[in-house]
């Protein structure tokens, strides 16, 4: 999907100030010196601007947090927008600085002025991430919104700056509207069209469908799958970018497109959110996404698991045991965390076939997590310490919520089968963490990887600043940023 909401970037034109339409967003703070567009705005509304500059309420503004001012005497515009925003703001004030615009943004359009912001590009980078909106199953008519114009004293600079951050937001788009969609638009059948449509980009896309995962012995996540009309795929997405012949980084997403707990059914408060289970995977393909539109300097292969999980007479029962693809038995106790089943396989499939340089994995696999780190961070899991530092200080950087958890022979235990090499659960107590003990069986000796749990990120009940409720993108942001940090210097 192209971004739907393109900004235009401009030199500041004061002669328009007065005849612009709809909003008028203006980034300043109370102690600096305005700038030439603020003081024409300001002379226009007959120093409205200038009051509310000095009014105890923009005082009580945090930077990034805004004012209105409605129907300002003197010009066209319905509503000036006070955002207040230091010259010296931080990444993440300026980004919240743009997501207030973008949270007003409407059909009359903005414009902003950001003049002489050495942030600018991050403004408008808030501003696009915020005014997303998921609204395609909504009948009736629809206001699109109307055009943004950012006017910065060296536009032709700020575009430049904002040309892959623009990348960064279609990128975590293209995962929230996989997430937002009900399972029945979003089949496995249909997914696997979407991912295969960005071979228009330059990725290359394959598509295995279950004749080729049985062949290579996938039957773990073939059991998952076996109960759902909809056939069970994986699909590869490889970016090459990097120096031919050098090693992909590997990601790995689980794609349940439907998640009712199969024969161990869910309870039914809820599961229609059981929607976003194959958040993990849109993530994975919201990156590769990423990283084919910004021209990214690196060799990274994407691999989703797609199946649904279904109730049925052919359904996987409790107590089945499954061979997976690296041939060990697992004891299947629980239909329900099936999640790791996918992973298991595929995991295994990335190693043997693509032998990268290291992997890391996504997956709305627990509900621990969220018992545990609520719906603020993402729980991570990793054999390596420097490959999980490294995404750690992304996460950090890009303001997405990250915490890492223990792992250990004590857990692993816990997965022990009377009948079979393991069970897939360890009961309830310290149920995340198994489960990555769990994945962790799958990755050879020396493979560096990490395993994030976004159960508790991939989707809100409330806004946040980047994101209205719903879908959030949660992980596009820090991993496009390890993948640069780390393997495009």
């Amino acid at each position: 999907m192209p971004n739907p909401l393109p900004i235009q970037f401009q030199a500041t034109a004061l002669d328009s100030l007065a005849d612009q339409k709809g909003r008028i967003a203006v980034l300043a703070d109370a102690d600096q010196s305005q700038s030439p567009g603020f003081r024409r705005l300001d002379r226009l509304a007959k120093g409205a601007l200038s009051r509310a500059l000095g009014s105890d309420a923009f005082g009580k503004l945090k930077p990034g947090e805004a004012m209105e001012l409605a129907f300002p005497p003197g010009i066209a515009a319905d509503a000036v927008q006070l955002v207040r925003l230091p010259k010296k703001a931080d990444q993440a004030q300026a980004r919240k600085a743009g997501a207030a615009v973008g949270r007003s943004h409407g059909a009359g359009g903005s414009l902003v002025l950001a003049e002489g912001h050495a942030r600018a590009a991050d403004i408008a980078f808030g501003l696009a991430m915020r005014a997303y909106e998921f609204d395609s199953h909504k009948t009736g008519e629809k206001a699109a919104p109307g055009p943004v114009t950012l006017m910065a004293t060296n536009p032709e600079a700020v575009a430049r700056a904002a040309a892959p951050m623009a990348a960064v937001a279609e990128g975590v788009f293209f995962t929230r509207d996989l997430v937002n969609e009900p399972a029945n638009v979003l089949t496995t059948h249909d997914f696997a069209a979407r991912l295969a449509a960005m071979q228009e980009l330059g990725l290359d896309v394959e598509i295995l469908e279950e004749e080729d995962l049985s062949k290579l012995g996938m039957r773990a996540l073939l059991g998952v799958g076996q109960g759902s009309e909809s056939p069970s795929k994986v699909v590869v997405m490889q970016w090459h970018g990097g120096k031919k012949g050098e090693a992909p980084f590997a990601l790995i997403g689980k794609g349940v497109v439907f998640d009712t707990g199969g024969i161990s059914i869910k309870p039914a408060g809820g599961m229609e959110e059981m929607t976003m289970d194959m958040g993990g995977a849109g993530v994975v393909a919201g990156v590769m996404r990423t990283l084919a539109l910004r021209k990214a300097r690196a060799n990274v292969v994407g691999l989703v698991g797609i199946v649904e999980n279904m109730p049925d007479g052919r359904a996987q029962r409790p107590g089945d045991v499954v061979k997976s693809m690296k041939g060990d038995t697992i004891e299947v106790i629980n239909t329900d965390a099936e999640g790791r089943l996918v992973l298991a396989d595929v995991l295994w499939y990335a190693q043997e076939r693509f032998k990268p340089t290291g992997m890391i994995d996504l997956a709305t696999l627990t509900g621990a997590i969220i018992v545990a780190l609520g719906h603020e961070n993402t729980g991570v899991f990793s054999n390596d310490d420097d490959l999980c530092n490294a995404f750690l200080a992304a996460a950090k950087a890009e303001g997405e919520g990250a915490w890492r958890m223990p792992m250990g022979d004590a857990y692993d235990a816990k997965l022990k089968s009377r009948i079979a090499d393991m069970m897939n659960v360890g009961g309830r107590d310290g149920g995340s963490i198994t489960a990555a003990q769990f994945l962790q069986r799958f990755v050879k000796p020396g493979m560096p990887w990490c395993h994030l749990d976004i159960a508790g990120t991939a989707l809100l009940k409330a806004d946040t600043t980047l994101a209205p409720k719903g879908a959030t993108g949660w992980g596009v942001m820090a991993l496009d940023r390890l993948i640069r940090d780390r393997f495009e210097k």
